[in-house]
């Protein structure tokens, strides 16, 4: 599968452009499940002022879509049309702390934001350690994990729009609910602040420890897969509704749920996004007539089924 090759015209409208241009690129290896078709066009900015001057000439016509390190992401096996932006972590990955702000670009890894504020001394932020993510996923979706959410710690994100304008936002301004922002879904987050509560060094190292045994003793971290797969419906678990369901192990070609948490679908080696994808309805399907409870898709699934 390939897409007709715009590159050419978008590097001819933005002659003082520094960031990587690339056609038909495959996204599989910058996903956690491993598939999925190439991107149209992948563009990775430079910095904050070349993703800005990069949107203010791009048509507005073109559909554009973000990742971080794909992994709560399917990427359809068609590919997909328009452009696919890449925040690499050289140029929005800087994390800092001062006295109690967190401030975190948003290619940062969610752990990585974790540790620095571990290092100076702050709590609260202890349950980004579990989140296999960047900030600027945590910042679309309020992540969570293991008592804590996003909305419980931010101070501020900015973000920029479709025609290359600079905006903040509040707390309150993000609109967050569980697992999503009320945000305009076309901003593209850039950096953000968390605020921290000083604490002693043992105590937050113990909360980590226990964020961290808690993944690798119930999630499946050492296989493909994208993470939680489907959100908890209000009062309920989502992997208790899969499991009650009798979809414990169930496998579509090469995607199988998982048999350690059943709210994870993995790639068994050879999965196509189309196994995973229906897999995951499939499971929809079963959950709904079994429980009459309709489970949402917590993982993101962008592009084109393969024709």
């Amino acid at each position: 599968m390939s897409f007709p090759d715009i590159t050419p015209d978008l590097k001819a409208a933005m002659p003082e452009l520094r960031g990587r241009l690339l056609a038909n690129e495959s996204l599989a290896p910058l996903t956690w499940f491993r598939v999925g078709g190439p991107a149209q066009v992948l563009f990775t900015p430079a910095d904050t002022e070349d993703l800005a001057y990069f949107l203010q000439r791009l048509a507005g016509d073109l559909t554009v879509y973000v990742i971080g390190v794909g992994s709560n992401m399917i990427v359809r096996d068609g590919g997909v049309p328009g452009v696919v932006i890449r925040l690499a972590p050289r140029a929005f990955g800087e994390v800092k702390a001062d006295g109690d702000i967190v401030s975190a670009g948003t290619a940062a890894l969610d752990k990585r934001v974790a540790e620095v504020a571990a290092s100076a001394n702050l709590a609260g932020l202890e349950f980004l350690f579990g989140i296999p993510g960047t900030i600027g996923g945590a910042l679309r979706m309020n992540a969570g994990a293991n008592g804590g959410e996003t909305k419980d710690i931010l101070v501020e994100a900015v973000a920029i729009d479709r025609h290359g304008e600079t905006h903040r936002f509040t707390n309150a301004d993000m609109k967050f609910t569980y697992r999503a922002s009320g945000t305009d879904q076309s901003l593209i987050f850039t950096a953000a602040r968390f605020r921290g509560t000083p604490s002693s060094p043992e105590a937050i190292r113990a909360r980590m420890a226990e964020v961290q045994a808690h993944r690798e003793t119930a999630q499946p971290i050492r296989e493909k897969t994208g993470g939680s797969t489907f959100k908890n419906p209000p009062g309920h678990s989502a992997w208790k509704l899969v499991d009650a369901a009798g979809c414990r192990g169930l496998q579509v070609g090469g995607a199988q749920v998982s048999e350690m948490h059943c709210n994870f679908l993995i790639n068994t080696g050879n999965a196509t996004a189309d196994d995973i994808e229906t897999l995951g309805e499939t499971v929809r399907e079963r959950v709904k007539a079994n429980s009459g409870i309709e489970l949402q898709w917590e993982i993101k699934r962008i592009g084109l089924k393969a024709s």
